[in-house]
């Protein structure tokens, strides 16, 4: 199994098992160079395709970005899915491959866990309910888009990308279903709490219940969740979960479910220098090749539109349409529940327990076919509460399935029924909404993801939480319940009219960042699981300071100040810290004692501004993550033992027990170094945190202090997605990959910010790695006040194939913030797009 330090988007892993499954075995790059140079579809010339009605335009722009142009919506559907796969299509296919649990097809047994779990998951069923829940008209489209991508693959299937057609597998012709499928694959790796859930069972494994609430705070303003921990008591957790620390590592491998993804906001008119709304977007999504959105401008006669796709679906997913733009964040929202269920068998069947009565578990069979080897058939089992995630509660038969649980408990997923949801159709509609009062109709049904949509016209702005959340009996969700008492059980939805809104705010502006957007006490629960506050914070300072262009939201997008670094001083000189401090850093030993104080002095000068070449900046990342090491790793560790890569991915999921430590809890037990006769406390621990911090530094960037730049250790690296699963692989797969390293691969360049800031570049704070993981995948902005109100950018290139020219070619542009302009006028089209195109003309 991969490491907790193996994190990807869930599309991301589709792709990699179909590269690596190729490139591991391809011998030598000059033979990928060669049979590359023979998959790369024209860019112009004539293609005549079965299907099309009329001739369609595709015209591209520097960076490889899409114009479709045609004379009706049916064709420019048409066109997209052929766009689409000519760009994308092993990403689509192992997206596909993935969702289904089928990616061991591919790229052999390494894989079969990731399949185990999805098939578990049963994405299938979900996207049949949602696509069955769509209007006649939204599934005619996605069979036209189909149709699309299914003329590419009929007309390439003997020139497909290298890592199709070395992998030996046969891509599947398309169908609308399929597109339906990689949305409830974009849903669930939205889906928050999920790995915190099991997080909070290998801590509690550690520390117990009594404790757990210490490491699992939700907010800075609010009680620790001890009442939520006790679900926990009386359970023997000790070491009872023989695999959970493998499936926690598995949930880390697939994608981070519930990456705290995104930035929008938008000023009404009044704080425009134009007098015209400003709107901007950038989400979040972990780093790597390709990004997992790619760029698309649509002109029909009843439809035009230009933004950000995903491969496989056919829609703009946010963007603008010459009167609207609109955007997405994630929630953070909990709407999945994980509940312990106490099994066992009885004469070969399967029971759980439900309020003092024992069922039979529900069964389904599953064949998983795996390349070069013998198929594998499994149960899998269901309780009330949905599929149990120990899959393999029997004896293990094969060294691939996962240990079973030997302590007599299931894990089983509750996850929002989609029965007759029209999200589908909302999400359509919202892409030809003319304005901010018809884009709240229309997304107000979009339930079955859970998303902050910001929108703008010329005049107006908006904001609405979408998606279905349980109504939960008792508890929070925050950690697994007891599935045999209905006590916790879920007793319907909260009514959609109570999901948070807000239009044209006195304050001029809104915008989410993934912080607390319900304050305690409201009418629902949307979540227990926020990320930390900082980002929207410091959206709120430069909000404040008068009126803003575009420029500004530029600036905003590419802001790498954190508040934290404040809350942080004030912390050292608050009245109860700054002379037990001072005590505690006297008491040092000699050789300590000064690096603490020239560490102390540095921070409090500290302006927060994490650019990559400032030495500040290193020391005060060195130690947020000495702080962690300190104050944790004597409970937790070691470094590499489940229990400390499960602390480390709660850090990156939302707010964290490191930085609630840093900002108070003086009372926390775990404040005590338990390696020492003595009891520490917070001053102790901060004292000693400090001096690491300076010797950390003088390990890793020498004795000159002025020579230390942050962006020496934090670095972007842009992993090809079969690089990113090479911890799968065999040995020989690996070798492969590793001899195409500078072929498939891009970096390192110093990066700057951190998880805090609107510019994000969040590192695994606590691993020792400070690479960034997460980066803004995309970014867009929209001034109305301008002749072409939208400008964006990619943060690698348009094409998913490393032999073409738009693999990479976008880094450039996103690290210097150099925007491309998408018009809507049609005299600006040849300017944007040049003037030779790609005509596709319906096949005689």
């Amino acid at each position: 199994m991969a490491s907790s330090a193996v994190r990807h988007f869930l599309p991301r892993v589709g792709l990699a098992a179909a590269i690596a499954g190729a490139l591991g075995l391809a011998g030598c790059q000059a033979w990928v160079d060669d049979h590359n140079s023979e998959s790369l579809p024209p860019s112009v010339g004539v293609q005549p395709l079965k299907g099309l009605g009329q001739n369609v335009s595709v015209r591209r722009n520097d960076l490889g970005m899409p114009l479709i142009e045609s004379n009706n919506f049916h064709d420019a559907l048409f066109a997209l899915g052929y766009v689409h796969a000519s760009d994308r299509i092993s990403q689509m296919v192992g997206m596909r491959l993935l969702a289904q649990g089928r990616l061991a097809e591919m790229a052999g047994p390494g894989v079969l866990e990731v399949d185990r779990f999805m098939r578990t998951v049963d994405l299938k069923r979900r996207a049949a309910g949602l696509y069955a829940g769509a209007s006649p008209r939204l599934r005619n489209f996605f069979e036209i888009y189909a149709r699309g991508v299914n003329a590419w693959l009929f007309r390439y299937r003997d020139k497909l990308p290298v890592d199709l057609a070395q992998s030996g597998y046969k891509p599947e012709y398309w169908k609308g279903e399929d597109s339906a499928l990689i949305f409830c694959l974009m849903n669930f790796s939205l889906q928050m709490n999920l790995q915190e859930e099991i997080n909070s069972l290998v801590l509690a494994q550690k520390v117990g219940a009594d404790n757990l609430a210490w490491l699992i705070p939700t907010y800075p303003d609010e009680p620790l969740p001890f009442d939520e921990a006790a679900k926990l008591k009386g359970l023997n957790l000790g070491g009872q979960f023989a695999s959970l620390d493998a499936l926690s590592g598995q949930l880390a491998g697939l994608g981070q479910m519930g990456i705290a993804a995104s930035n929008n906001w938008a000023l009404a008119p009044e704080r425009s220098r134009s007098g015209k709304s400003l709107f901007a977007n950038d989400t979040h999504l972990p780093i790597g090749l390709p990004s997992a959105w790619n760029f698309v401008q649509i002109r029909a006669p009843k439809f035009q539109a230009a933004g950000v796709s995903l491969a496989g679906v056919p829609a703009v997913v946010a963007g603008f349409n010459g009167k609207l733009a609109w955007g997405m964040t994630m929630v953070m929202g909990d709407n999945q529940d994980l509940f312990l269920e106490r099994v066992k068998r009885d004469n070969g069947v399967l029971l759980y327990q439900a309020d003092g009565k024992w069922l039979r578990a529900s069964a389904r069979n599953e064949t998983f076919f795996i390349k070069g080897q013998k198929p594998v058939r499994e149960v899998i089992y269901e309780t009330r509460h949905g599929p149990l995630l120990n899959t393999a509660l029997g004896e293990r038969k094969l060294p691939l399935q996962p240990a079973p649980f030997a302590s007599g408990y299931g894990l089983a997923l509750q996850m929002p029924d989609l029965k007759d949801d029209k999200t589908l159709d909302a999400f359509f509609d919202l892409s030809r909404a003319q304005n901010v009062e018809r884009a709240f109709d229309t997304s107000r049904e979009i339930r079955a993801i859970a998303l902050n949509m910001v929108f703008a016209d010329a005049n107006d702005i908006g904001w609405q939480v979408t998606g279905r959340y349980p109504n939960r009996k008792e508890g929070k969700g925050l950690v697994p319940s007891p599935g045999w008492d209905s006590r916790f059980d879920w007793d319907g939805y909260a009514d959609s009219m109570l999901h948070p809104y807000d239009q044209t705010p006195a304050s001029g502006w809104l915008g989410t960042a993934n912080q607390r957007t319900a304050q305690p006490g409201y009418g629902m629960q949307l979540s227990s699981s926020w990320y930390y506050p900082e980002r929207s914070e410091r959206l709120a300072q430069l909000a404040a300071n008068g009126k803003q262009d575009a420029r500004s939201m530029v600036a905003w997008q590419y802001d790498q100040t954190t508040p934290f670094a404040a809350k942080l001083k004030r912390m050292f000189e608050a009245p109860g810290m700054a002379l037990p401090l001072k005590k505690a850093i006297d008491a040092l030993p000699d050789a300590e004692r000064g690096k603490a104080r020239e560490a102390l002095s540095r921070l409090m000068a500290f302006d927060g501004r994490l650019a990559a070449d400032s030495a500040d900046a290193a020391l005060y990342e060195l130690f947020l993550q000495e702080s962690a090491r300190q104050t944790f790793l004597d409970e937790l560790g070691p470094e590499d033992s489940p229990t400390w890569k499960a602390f480390v991915a709660n850090a990156d999921q939302s707010y964290s027990a490191q930085a609630d430590h840093l900002l108070g809890r003086e009372d926390s037990p775990f404040w005590d170094d338990i390696r020492t006769p003595q009891k520490e406390d917070k001053p102790t621990i901060i004292a000693r945190s400090l001096a690491a911090a300076v010797s950390s530094g003088e390990t890793l960037l020498g004795t000159d202090r002025k020579a230390w730049q942050w962006g020496k250790l934090h670095q972007y690296r842009w992993a090809a997605q079969s690089t990113q699963l090479a911890p799968w692989l065999d040995a020989t797969q690996r070798a492969g990959l590793a001899s195409l390293d500078s072929y498939l691969n891009r970096g390192p360049i110093p990066a700057g910010g951190d998880h805090t800031t609107l510019n994000a570049a969040a590192w695994h704070w606590g691993s020792g790695n400070f690479d960034a993981w997460l980066i803004p995948a995309m970014r867009i902005v929209v001034d109305f006040g301008q002749p072409e109100p939208m400008m964006g950018l990619n943060s690698t290139g348009q094409s998913g194939n490393p032999a073409s020219p738009h693999y990479a070619d976008g880094i450039q542009n996103w690290l210097k913030g150099q925007y491309l302009t998408f018009p809507m006028q049609p005299q600006n089209l040849d300017r944007a797009y040049g003037t030779q195109r790609l005509t596709l003309v319906p096949a005689k």
